[in-house]
C-alpha cells in the first residue's frame, strides 16, 4: 500500500530527483480549496500505481525554493519527473481520468 508522503525543499533531490521510481508532486497549501479537492485523488493513484510510482507532496507556503524553481504559480500543480527529470505538468484540478492519461503518458 502506497501513500502520499510529503516532501520539502531540503529532502527534494534525494525524494524526487534521486528516486528510482518515477515521481508524482503535488504543489499544494493549507488554504487552497482546489488543493482539497485533488489530494484524495492523488491519494487514490498512490494506491493503483503503488510500486511503480512516488507520489510526494510539497506545502509551497513552508517549502517556497522547490517551487520558484520550476515556477509554480498557480496550485494545484502536479508535476511529473523521471529519472529526475520534468516529464509532465498539471495546473490546476482535473478529474482523475485526466490525471491517469497524463501520468501514463509522462511514464510512457
Amino acid at each position: 500500500m502506497s501513500e502520499v508522503r510529503e516532501v520539502t525543499d531540503a529532502t527534494w533531490e534525494h525524494d524526487v530527483v534521486k528516486s528510482d521510481l518515477p515521481v508524482l508532486v503535488d504543489f499544494w497549501a493549507p488554504w487552497c480549496g482546489p488543493c482539497r479537492m485533488v489530494a484524495p485523488i492523488v491519494e487514490e493513484l498512490a494506491q493503483e500505481y503503488a510500486g511503480k510510482v512516488n507520489f510526494l507532496k510539497i506545502n509551497t507556503d513552508e517549502n517556497p525554493m522547490v517551487p520558484a524553481k520550476f515556477g509554480i504559480r498557480s496550485i494545484p500543480s502536479l508535476l511529473i519527473f523521471k529519472g529526475g527529470e520534468l516529464k509532465g505538468t498539471i495546473v490546476g484540478f482535473r478529474p482523475k481520468s485526466d490525471l491517469k492519461k497524463r501520468l501514463d503518458e509522462a511514464l510512457a
